[in-house]
């Protein structure tokens, strides 16, 4: 892409976000590694920087406006203006919708919908002031199709997908662009804290008969 050089990716501690911010790094970009905590960033940035990269850590919860403040802070602060968002951050929680608690609810859509929506808000001015910018909200096939257990979750990431839609109507004609990506099953920390049985029916849901793997989606 054409512009600023610096990403920020949220979730990058590990998994999908992991990837994407090795692969960022691989391709020239400075990033700005986000994780809730600052261990798995800083893990992330060090793989970073042994590859010859540019990195920097922003541990922080995307839920938090304060924590996102911060976050866009530092990626500007080390690196100049943010040409690019991959909004990957993640929270699992397995249960039947009639076990299901409030709090559950609330949290899962605070990471997923909230931290989005935070996110965008904080780099978007920006991008629209340059007139160039690029948005990418990691959704999921959950997201169109619904999953057992996962109705929480399958509702946030439903969420993600018209939230991405609607902005990329916004914005597109002023030069930024804002697209999701609908991951089936990976191979992740998060995936891999579903129950056994979960994984074990939905592995014979795919043609391919194993679960993706996270450089697949880099």
């Amino acid at each position: 892409m054409a512009g600023p050089m610096t990403a920020i990716v949220t979730g990058a501690g590990s998994g999908i976000g992991e990837a994407v911010a090795l692969r960022l790094a691989a391709d020239g970009y400075a990033v700005l590694v986000n994780d809730l905590t600052a261990e798995r960033a800083e893990a992330t940035v060090d793989r970073i920087r042994s590859a010859g990269g540019t990195a920097a850590a922003g541990p922080g919860d995307v839920s938090s406006e304060t924590d996102v403040a911060d976050i866009v802070h530092a990626a500007r602060a080390a690196f100049g203006p943010v040409g690019l968002l991959v909004n990957n951050a993640g929270h699992v929680h397995q249960a039947l919708f009639e076990t299901l608690e409030p709090a559950d609810f609330d949290r899962m859509f605070a990471v997923h919908v909230r931290g989005a929506f935070l996110t965008m808000r904080a780099v978007l001015p920006a991008m629209l002031d340059a007139g160039e910018g690029v948005i990418v909200n990691v959704a999921s096939q959950l997201g169109q199709i619904g999953g057992v257990e996962l109705v929480h979750y399958s509702g946030a990431k439903a969420a993600i997908i018209g939230m991405t839609k609607a902005l990329a109507r916004e914005v597109s004609s002023r030069g930024v662009r804002v697209n999701a990506v609908a991951p089936g099953p990976i191979n992740t920390p998060l995936v891999m804290a579903l129950s056994e049985d979960w994984r074990r029916r939905k592995s014979a849901e795919l043609p391919l008969g194993r679960f993706g793997e996270p450089d697949e989606v880099a």
